[in-house]
């Protein structure tokens, strides 16, 4: 089967949510789904990004994912940051590389937005795999504590060269992502 990724369109939010239910599973798939379509209405979520991937064939969406402004107000140089979150995928079309297209695809559009930065908190082997690092050690501290055990899931990509290690701070995000329930990681 083959996929296209494109912006999503205002009149998708239920099907994007179906996604988010199916991904997430029954425990958080509410929570996971409120938080998307907060993020969707959030004005304090801007510069927002908002990508489906489609199976062409019969044009389903089958993955989403969202960027929401984020900044950092301590740091001593001005940077235009983002975070991801959250990314999903149905589970009949998982292991197929629609999170890595939507990612691919989001972090190119970012770029040419005028993103510096971008950070998730998510699993490391999977989105190291994306071109994202640690970012504690870098001096990005989370919206909210990481727990030490899960240091490596809070990270960052630089898609303009030389922005890190000349930045810090603690990552500020829009309101609706602004819960410690978001920043904790399994």
């Amino acid at each position: 089967m083959t996929y296209v990724v494109r912006e999503a369109a205002e009149d998708e939010t239920d099907a994007i949510l179906q996604v988010a239910r199916a991904a997430f599973g029954s425990e958080q798939d509410d929570e996971i789904a409120t938080l998307i379509d907060e993020l969707l209405r959030d004005p304090t979520a801007d510069p927002r990004l908002s990508l489906v991937a489609v199976a062409v064939d019969d044009d389903v969406i089958v993955g989403h994912v969202i960027f929401s402004r984020a900044d950092l107000p301590q740091s001593p140089l001005a940077v235009s940051a983002s975070i991801l979150a959250p990314l999903a995928v149905y589970p009949d079309n998982q292991r197929r590389g629609i999170g890595g297209m939507l990612i691919v695809e989001g972090l190119k559009r970012l770029r040419s937005m005028g993103i510096d930065l971008v950070f998730v908190l998510g699993h490391p082997a999977y989105y190291q795999k994306h071109g994202f690092s640690p970012a504690g050690v870098r001096g990005y501290d989370a919206p909210y504590p990481i727990p030490p055990k899960h240091a490596e899931a809070w990270m960052v990509q630089e898609l303009r060269a030389g922005v890190i290690g000349k930045t810090h701070g603690q990552v500020s995000c829009a309101q609706a992502l602004d819960d410690p329930k978001y920043w904790q990681e399994d």
